[in-house]
């Protein structure tokens, strides 16, 4: 099995655009639409119900935006909860969030009255992704704890929000403890630590439409002429 590190993934990403010429928004549209199966998976193959996404700033919030598009189409009644201001989304996330916006997709800034108002199903964790490198700045302790505290089934996108990829253990005080982790590519070399077990879940590794020779090539340390 493959595992790859912080670095390794971002090299991974970078070849994949820039030599193979695959957007993006490509990566981005494939790696939600495999966290939508994964997602409908963990609601019995219906995707009917109450389904809460939060999202963060990044790439992984804009993974959870086009995620909440594809649950919608799917039939479920979903809500975005932001953790950020959206005009801080910038490239394929503000892709993905002027899309919601066209939808007229449910979105507003996360709270635990929202979780108590909507009492979702699933609660998808987008906040962070393996991009994190320290500890992250309040409020996320109390939106973690919120969500840990809840009750309900989490699904992380890529990486629990607050673990670190690269050791298995939270960069603050606090991580999202999820049910399921679907991960793209490959998992992340943390995952193969006792101490992310209780955060990660269940993993499922998604094929997102990287060629198999880009991880071949980063793990061997070989770095590609560009064509």
């Amino acid at each position: 099995m493959h595992r790859l590190t912080r670095a390794q993934v971002r090299e991974v990403d970078r070849i994949a655009i820039e030599r193979y010429h695959i957007p993006g928004i490509v990566l981005m549209e494939n790696a939600a639409i495999c966290a939508t199966e994964v997602a409908c998976e963990m609601l019995d193959n219906d995707c009917i119900g109450q389904i809460l996404i939060v999202c963060g700033g990044g790439n992984n919030g804009g993974d959870g935006l086009a995620v909440a598009r594809h649950m919608h189409i799917r039939g479920g009644d979903v809500t975005i909860a932001l953790t950020v201001d959206p005009a801080r989304y910038r490239g394929d996330a503000l892709i993905n969030w002027q899309i919601a916006r066209a939808m007229s997709l449910s979105a507003e800034p996360f709270s635990a009255e929202i979780i108590q108002r909507e009492s979702p199903l699933l609660i998808i964790d987008a906040i962070f992704g393996t991009g994190l490198d320290c500890p992250p700045r309040e409020p996320f302790v109390e939106q973690a704890t919120i969500i840990n505290s809840s009750g309900i089934p989490v699904l992380a996108i890529d990486v629990p929000s607050g673990l670190d990829c690269d050791t298995g253990q939270p960069l603050g005080d606090v991580a999202v403890m999820a049910s399921q982790t679907v991960t793209f590519v490959a998992e992340k070399i943390g995952f193969a630590e006792s101490s992310a077990r209780k955060y990660l879940g269940g993993v499922t590794v998604a094929d997102i439409g990287c060629p198999p020779e880009i991880v071949d090539q980063v793990l061997k340390g070989v770095r590609p002429l560009l064509r």
